[in-house]
């Protein structure tokens, strides 16, 4: 009978605008949570069969869930430089564990409010753990395997050092007086290090001959720049250096120095001297005007502690230390599917990955489908409330609706029932 029929249809109606309600709601309450992608209540019909070409049976109406998983939110500025946001496909990989090779699963997300807890692994607010790639200090990633998540590991900034290195380049740009008399001397002091990254000060002599166009250079001093005493043995030259006619450097008969001895401890160095490129005024010259020191650089430095870390829009994550150097460390991923919004939602904003989906592919940002990562951002809800409200009246009428038809389906089974009596 149709009426009962009508019942049935209504209350697969009821049903129905209540999971749209519950859809909406959620949508709302996510307003605010970074990297939430909204849920579409999407409804179809249910179609019964009828008896004969003259009946008309009603079926209802299903509703069906949809995820948008692959929209794409605003982004929005962000003070930390651990904040992260996908602009493109993809998702970032994190772990439950810290220890991501524990056992525990690899999920995925686009919340990427990460910030380094105690231990200093980056971590964001659903308490999921960031993975990346381990590279070389030329940020090439340590495996060949990105197939897998065998080598993910929890990106940790604690602990990171910036290391010591000893001198091993001196450039000396400068002007020694074309008008000085025979045996004029001019000093050059260069700040180098040592392989501990103690700081030394050498000390090298220019005095010149008699011989038209001709210096000599001479080393006179190691010493410790914190205390300057003696801190070891310079072994060089004395070495002729010549001009051209025109000024410009003509060449140098010794072009490196060893040290050795050193109070520190450190080991011994060979350091070369770059003073200038044969029939070029870059380097030394020898011209009228005063002594000028231009430029002294060296390309040691001493041991030097974190200061930062930056990431760019391929994902290498980069430690920057107070010695002014900085070295990749890691390299984060992005996982791309072929079908991102049959993902399975877990709690804290992240997916699995499910027979729908297929399988993930690692690549780097900006490589293939993967999408880029831009630091400092962090990507929004997709939820539009307008959106949101105008379908919420809609969603209150339908159910209104519905339940009328309830009542309406009552009242007549009741005065069927009266007629039967």
């Amino acid at each position: 009978m149709s009426i009962f029929g009508a019942l049935y249809s209504s209350v697969s109606g009821l049903d129905a605008q209540s999971q749209a309600l519950g859809v909406i709601s959620d949508n709302i309450s996510n307003s605010s949570t970074v990297g939430y992608k909204t849920t579409d209540e999407q409804f179809s019909t249910l179609v019964t069969e009828a008896a004969t070409p003259t009946n008309y049976t009603p079926g209802g109406v299903m509703a069906n869930p949809r995820q948008l998983i692959d929209q794409q939110g605003l982004l929005q500025a962000s003070s930390s430089p651990t904040s992260l946001a996908i602009t493109g496909q993809g998702f970032f990989v994190v772990n439950t564990n810290a220890n991501s090779q524990g056992g525990s699963p690899f999920l995925f997300t686009r919340a990427g409010n990460f910030t380094p807890d105690a231990q200093g692994n980056l971590v964001n607010t659903a308490g999921y753990y960031l993975q990346g790639f381990p590279t070389n200090a030329a940020g090439d990633i340590l495996t060949n395997d990105l197939s897998s998540t065998a080598g993910l590991q929890t990106i940790n900034v604690d602990g990171l050092n910036g290391g010591a290195a000893a001198t091993q380049n001196i450039t000396i740009a400068a002007n020694l007086p074309a008008t000085d008399a025979t045996g004029t001397t001019h000093d050059v002091t260069a700040q180098i290090y040592d392989s501990l990254g103690v700081a030394q000060n050498l000390t090298l002599e220019f005095t010149k001959t008699a011989t038209p166009n001709q210096w000599t250079l001479a080393a006179t001093s190691l010493t410790n720049a914190a205390t300057g005493a003696a801190s070891g043995t310079v072994t060089f030259g004395p070495a002729t250096v010549t001009f051209n006619p025109d000024g410009t450097f003509s060449s140098s008969t010794a072009t490196s120095l060893t040290i050795s001895n050193l109070t520190s401890g450190a080991a011994n160095d060979t350091i070369n001297l770059n003073l200038g490129t044969a029939g070029s005024s870059t380097g030394l010259s020898q011209f009228s005007n005063n002594f000028t020191l231009s430029n002294v650089t060296q390309d040691g430095y001493t041991n030097g502690s974190l200061t930062g870390v930056s990431i760019n829009s391929s994902g290498l994550v980069t430690a920057t230390f107070s010695n002014g150097q900085t070295r990749p460390f890691a390299q984060i991923p992005i996982a791309t599917f072929p079908g991102p919004d049959s993902l399975k939602s877990v709690t804290g904003n992240a997916w699995q990955a499910t027979a729908g989906s297929g399988p993930f592919l690692l690549q780097d940002a900006g490589s293939g489908a993967a999408g880029t990562i831009s630091s400092g951002e962090l990507e929004s809800s997709t939820t539009d409330l307008a959106t949101e409200f105008s379908n919420m009246i809609i969603t209150q009428q339908a159910y209104s609706a519905s339940a009328r038809v309830l009542t309406t389906s009552d009242q007549m089974l009741q005065t069927l029932n009266q007629v039967l009596q």
